[in-house]
């Protein structure tokens, strides 16, 4: 089967950076759409960043100019560089990724476990 594991979340003061890193691993035949979305406690999943396979991005207005969304297609790897890190940026971060086991199966989305990212004032 196909896994998301998540890396990087942490505490930091508001201000600083924090990279997090999405490494997708098991039967992948192709990789589409790879995004990072965020929930905050009592909010809605929202999405934050996303690449498509040729590298186009799209961000939500709120971290445009501070989250820098890319990948490694080798490595079927996404990352998301977050500076100028705010309080209200805190929220458990999710992977996404938009991925086909075969050329018969039709594309699925899959999620990471999360990672928490907390930003002190």
């Amino acid at each position: 089967q196909v896994q998301l594991v998540e890396s990087g979340g942490g505490l930091v003061q508001a201000g600083g950076s924090l990279r997090l890193s999405c490494a997708a691993s098991g039967r992948i035949f192709s990789i589409n759409v790879m995004g990072w979305y965020r929930q905050a406690p009592g909010k809605q999943r929202e999405l934050v960043a996303s690449i498509t396979n040729s590298g186009s991005t799209n961000y939500a207005d709120a971290v445009k100019g501070r989250f820098t969304i890319s990948r490694d297609n080798a490595k079927n790897t996404v990352y998301l560089q977050m500076n100028s890190l705010k309080p209200e940026d805190t929220a458990v971060y999710y992977c996404n990724s938009e991925i086909l086991i075969s050329s018969w199966a039709p594309w699925r989305d899959y999620w990471g476990q999360g990672t928490q990212v907390t930003v002190s004032s």
